[in-house]
């Protein structure tokens, strides 16, 4: 059974988007690279045309991959959200113990990407944070050990 997948708004799109990169541009030119490697003689013992089939077969896993995911996506339009609580969307400042401020948004596991600052709501800040008020203070388990984060601001997204 498939899983639910949370997506904003720009998440979303930058989904499609790549799915129409994939399935137009990428495709025609894998396939061309796959005839040009036909052209090289004995597919038996060509290196091109297997490593060319190979990134076909990758470039469609992908395809799959994301068609199933938008198929299974759920919008969170984070604008329309109040910001009591943390939610998939929201945009949690925080601060740590050592005083330093530090701005998180919360997104779905398919959007996630941490070094934007892109957290998602299955991580263990997400975790954390998720359901939370402004003014709590939430702890959670890190490598290296105990980490401490009190959340001073909720926003939405654009």
């Amino acid at each position: 059974m498939p899983k639910d997948v949370v997506l904003t708004p720009e998440g979303l799109s930058n989904l499609k988007a790549e799915l129409e990169h994939l399935s137009t541009t990428r495709r025609r030119e894998v396939a061309a690279r796959i005839k040009e490697a036909r052209e090289f003689g004995d597919i038996s013992e060509n290196a091109e045309y297997d490593d060319a089939k190979n990134e076909q077969a990758m470039l469609e896993a992908r395809i799959a991959a994301l068609e199933e995911k938008l198929r299974s996506a759920t919008v969170v339009d984070s604008s329309s959200l109040p910001t009591d609580v943390v939610r998939v969307g929201s945009i949690v400042h925080v601060k740590e113990q050592g005083g330093k401020s530090t701005k998180y948004t919360i997104v779905g596991s398919a959007e996630a990407n941490p070094s934007e600052m892109k957290l998602s709501n299955e991580s263990p800040i997400g975790q954390a944070l998720m359901g939370r008020k402004r003014g709590e203070e939430v702890a959670f388990a890190t490598p290296r050990g105990e980490r401490r984060l009190k959340i001073t601001k909720i926003d939405v997204g654009k």
